[in-house]
């Protein structure tokens, strides 16, 4: 896939574009709990990710959803209630988190941990 074409210079704006929405150290994570979930409250979340900071996870969030790739439900109660779920471009980005998947299952070392 590689070209030399002067011509025809490599446009990077694709990849550059598809990086930008999953780019971040939880976003990934993040996708992941939800896909499998379909929809998580945001304590609910927090609890699977483990040692992502609040503030952290609110940033990564926030740029899931400015992205369109994440929807927030939030519900008018006492106390307050938001879910998250998945949008239709978030739906669209799930086969490349399930090749990833399939690639970690297949070379994962049998010592290695998640930190």
């Amino acid at each position: 896939m590689k070209s030399n074409n002067k011509d025809n210079p490599i446009d990077i704006r694709p990849f550059g574009y598809a990086i930008s929405l999953i780019n971040g150290k939880w976003k990934m994570h993040i996708l992941f709990w939800i896909l499998h979930e379909d929809i998580l409250r945001y304590n609910e979340l927090k609890r699977r990710l483990g040692n992502v900071s609040y503030k952290m996870l609110s940033n990564q969030l926030k740029e899931l959803e400015a992205d369109g790739v994440i929807f927030r439900n939030e519900y008018p109660q006492i106390p307050p209630k938001v879910e998250y779920s998945l949008t239709e471009l978030g739906i669209s980005l799930m086969p490349i988190l399930d090749a990833l998947c399939a690639w970690g299952h297949e070379h994962v070392p049998d010592d290695w941990e998640l930190k």
